[in-house]
């Protein structure tokens, strides 16, 4: 069975012969701390991770993606504002108002790269005019917005032997990033005419971007982020995301589903529990990361809502981190039984932290692989 054929066998349900091997991305400063632990300094972490356990890396490091953009054309320009007391005031590209560190570069302030504080202060739709501005910077057909080469990638990606798919911002991410949270959440109560029409926009702009690719029949999953739950709740009740961000939810997987898509995937920190009844009804079937130090616990999820809704990662990071019996008993606790049932993929609850050491990552990425059928 090949890694496509394996990842969708998995997230659906099916049979696959073993889950895929996925035990969680480094960020920067992981693999700093992991030079200076033994994996060397020139050394790619999967090969070095390879090497350990036997096996090739059973998917491509490098793999070839349909290439679409559903950021904004054009961007705002990025420029330094200020610079005070060792942090750096900058516009960034999507026009917001950015404290950081200046321990870091402008790049940091919206790339994953690394564990990194960020502070707004300023977001760039304040009133309508800034709204009407602002759409202009989402058309579908901008230039740019699908690469040169988008045919031939099609052609080429319908032989692959790995899972191909998009990611796109969810409603709520979107106008979090023109409005900010606080006043997203006011305006929800205070101008509800104005959020739906800004769900409504985002919601059509990204279907005018989604329908090319999905008419290529080459797509194995969609994803959704939303990162809207803090360690205990969602950030707006159920009774409001029912309202204001369920019609797009929705209209997005049907769209998808009507294609042949067969996997829809929900990213959101924080817990997620009381929002997963939600994403089921809207035609999601894969939550990630499930974090459990906001509460997410997959054994419990998975008695609760059974085999509607699928997992990725959702194993401990502060387990991992204190490897040897604590994060064996990480492990027992989640992996058979999810496995059992199936619709798992087990991996670190978020990027993997540089608490984790390389030492322990072997350890762990070794049990991992014995309890997955990899070894």
């Amino acid at each position: 069975m090949n890694a496509r054929e394996r990842y969708i066998q998995t997230l659906t349900f099916g049979a696959p012969d073993r889950a895929p091997f996925r035990p969680g991305w480094p960020r920067e400063s992981t693999l700093k701390a992991w030079r200076t632990q033994g994996l060397g300094d020139d050394a790619d972490w999967r090969d070095a991770l390879s090497a350990e356990l036997g096996f090739d890396w059973p998917e491509p490091k490098d793999p070839l993606m349909p290439g679409v953009s559903f950021q904004m054309m054009p961007k705002f320009e990025e420029k330094i504002l200020e610079h005070r007391d060792g942090h750096t005031i900058v516009q960034d590209w999507m026009g917001a108002i950015t404290e950081i560190s200046d321990e870091y570069d402008v790049t940091y302030i919206r790339e994953a790269k690394d564990f990194v504080t960020r502070k707004w202060h300023k977001f760039p739709v304040e009133n309508r005019d800034d709204w009407e501005r602002m759409k202009t910077r989402f058309n579908a057909r901008t230039p740019g917005r699908f690469p040169d080469d988008f045919d031939a990638r099609c052609e080429r990606l319908k032989a692959r032997d790995y899972p191909v798919g998009v990611a796109l911002s969810g409603p709520f991410w979107q106008m979090r990033e023109w409005l900010g949270l606080e006043t997203l959440c006011m305006k929800m109560v205070e101008d509800p005419a104005l959020i739906h029409e800004m769900v409504e926009f985002w919601t059509a702009f990204v279907l005018d971007v989604l329908r090319p690719v999905l008419g290529r029949g080459i797509l194995d999953e969609v994803g959704f982020n939303e990162d809207m739950a803090y360690k205990t709740r969602s950030m707006i009740s159920p009774v409001m995301a029912r309202g204001f961000l369920m019609p797009a939810w929705t209209r997005w997987t049907d769209a998808i589903k009507a294609s042949g898509v067969p996997i829809v995937w929900m990213d959101s920190d924080g817990y997620v529990g009381e929002l997963i009844p939600l994403w089921i009804e809207a035609g999601i079937n894969v939550c990630t990361p499930m974090e459990v130090a906001a509460g997410n616990d997959l054994v419990e999820l998975r008695r609760r809502f059974g085999t509607r809704m699928a997992y990725t990662g959702g194993l401990d990071k502060r387990a991992l981190a204190k490897g040897g019996d604590v994060m064996r008993a990480e492990l027992e606790r989640v992996v058979p039984p999810l496995l059992e049932t199936g619709g798992f993929i087990p991996g670190c609850d978020h990027g993997v932290p540089p608490d984790i050491s390389w030492p322990d990552f072997l350890a762990y990425s070794r049990f991992l692989a014995e309890l997955t059928g990899w070894l």
